[in-house]
């Protein structure tokens, strides 16, 4: 949760939740949903300027109530005494204007966010809160790798949008065929490459993501970003760390969603207080190194079959 004084967000801007009403929507592809945001309360709504800044979305119990919100605080947010917490999700930002931001949404059935994006209309009510960017190649990168299933598509192409006149880009790009594709809008001149995999992933078949990152040429200069599918983007972190030796700066693993979700949360909560105890300890270790931690997290998640 970003706080006051987060370096991303403005100087002088407060985080809070804020209350953002529907105020378009678009269909883009048979699979995903643009909703745009705005309202009186999004007139200060801050950007980090990061192509892959996400935010929390809280909604509501039914689609034309209003949502309970939280208060900001320190350390995240917290709910007033006896209100009972709204169903959250996290979204990545596809575009950022002045008092108003759109969101992308994947349609599939199952899941809060995905039937709320079914049915939305304009007049609807959600909470946002501020945004947080997680794109952060080193100085010297020469080209960077996108790579991305369907929910992770809005990311990877406004990164590329933002960065492309700078820095050569390939986009990786995993969709269920090709009425599901979207080009990045560069300038004119900008080195894009567009590499499709159709009919593979997200949910419908298997993934064959990690198999097209081996074949992709990655230098000493390359500044390599997944986001995917939890188990597939574990894959691929394990091939750019492991396998090629990559140091942490150079490469940004990002799971975005869980196949079988429901299946995998029951799985985990029978796992008891014991086993998220022991990663709340690994993660407030300060001692450890940031990925040596996640190595030995992914660890447990893949020795108890998560």
């Amino acid at each position: 949760m970003p706080t006051a004084d987060d370096p991303q967000l403005p100087a002088g801007y407060l985080p809070r939740i804020h209350r953002a009403q529907v105020t378009a929507v678009r269909q883009l592809t048979p699979g995903l949903v643009r909703v745009t945001l705005g309202g009186p309360d999004l007139t200060d709504y801050p950007t980090t300027g990061i192509g892959d800044e996400y935010v929390r979305l809280f909604f509501p119990d039914t689609p034309d109530s209003e949502p309970r919100l939280p208060h900001v605080t320190d350390r995240g947010w917290e709910w007033d005494e006896g209100v009972e917490p709204a169903a959250m999700r996290v979204y990545t930002v596809r575009h950022h204007r002045a008092g108003e931001v759109d969101l992308d949404f994947v349609v599939h059935e199952g899941g809060i966010a995905a039937a709320w994006a079914q049915q939305v209309a304009v007049g609807q009510v959600v909470g946002l809160n501020a945004p947080y960017g997680l794109y952060d190649p080193p100085a010297g990168t020469t080209r960077q790798v996108l790579v991305a299933d369907e929910p992770a598509l809005p990311a990877a192409l406004r990164i590329a949008e933002a960065t492309a006149d700078r820095v050569a880009t390939t986009l990786l790009l995993e969709v269920r065929g090709s009425e599901h594709q979207l080009q990045a809008r560069v300038p004119d001149g900008a080195a894009v490459e567009h590499v499709w995999l159709r009919g593979s992933g997200n949910g419908h078949s298997p993934s064959h993501l990690v198999e097209a990152l081996r074949r992709t040429e990655v230098t000493d200069t390359t500044y390599v970003w997944v986001a995917s599918e939890t188990r597939e983007n574990r894959a691929a972190r394990r091939y750019l760390r492991h396998d090629l030796g990559l140091p942490g700066d150079r490469y940004k693993c990002v799971g975005y969603w869980t196949e079988r979700a429901e299946e995998w949360r029951e799985r985990y909560d029978a796992l008891g207080p014991d086993f998220s105890e022991r990663l709340d300890a690994l993660w407030a270790d300060e001692t450890r190194d940031t990925e040596e931690i996640v190595d030995e997290v992914q660890r447990l998640y893949e020795a108890v079959g998560l």
